[in-house]
């Protein structure tokens, strides 16, 4: 009997040697990252998010916008000429987890920053129609019902100093003062317009 044929017929073997194959691609894929430093060094210009941005970071994966929302321009000429640059690790390095994604339901927000106003922000996010009508992507009206609580940002801010992001004390302790009052969709759109800007210069 073949070889290939003692495989085929164990299926206990065949399952063995997949997880086997997958692991070591998976290892071989994996392993160098970890050594890179343009994975774990910050791109030039990227530092940790203010506060209001912090929260609004929380509110967009919350509202689970990644699901229709990419964050990673892709190294192809279509995407180049429409986003902005491809994106590159080092601008990841402060995000916990990453909002790269993988479905464009709507258009990639790596670059978004700076491209619209903030009242723009506002009236899509409200009501997406008002501004282009055959959008499919639903209205959050709750958030400007919705305030930012700040001990959580100050609390969250602290936990990140402690795993290594280069947030100062100063920082942490007016970040209250940052987003009193604040409503998520202020913490949102503020997030949004943070978006890729040091790469683009916007």
């Amino acid at each position: 009997m073949a070889q290939h044929e003692v495989v085929e017929k164990n299926i206990n073997l065949m399952a063995i040697l997949i997880a086997v194959v997958i692991s070591v691609a998976g290892l071989v894929e994996i392993l160098p990252l970890i050594f890179q430093n343009q994975v774990s060094e910050p791109s030039e210009g990227i530092v940790p998010y203010p506060p209001l941005q912090l929260a609004g970071r929380d509110v967009y994966v919350r509202e689970g916008c990644y699901g229709c929302h990419s964050q990673q321009v892709r190294p192809f000429i279509s995407e180049t000429e429409r986003y902005g640059p491809y994106s590159v690790a080092g601008e990841s390095v402060y995000d916990r987890p990453f909002q790269w994604g993988s479905k464009r339901t709507g258009p990639d927000l790596a670059r978004v920053g700076g491209r619209y106003t903030d009242e723009w922000h506002r009236v899509h996010l409200l009501n997406p129609r008002d501004l282009v009508p055959e959008s499919n992507m639903p209205g959050y009206p709750w958030l400007v019902r919705n305030t930012i609580e700040p001990g959580m940002v100050v609390r969250k801010m602290q936990k990140l100093q402690a795993i290594g992001d280069p947030y100062t004390d100063e920082q942490i302790q007016n970040a209250v003062a940052e987003v009193q009052g604040k409503t998520e969709m202020d913490a949102l759109i503020a997030y949004l317009q943070g978006l890729g800007r040091t790469r683009t210069g916007r």
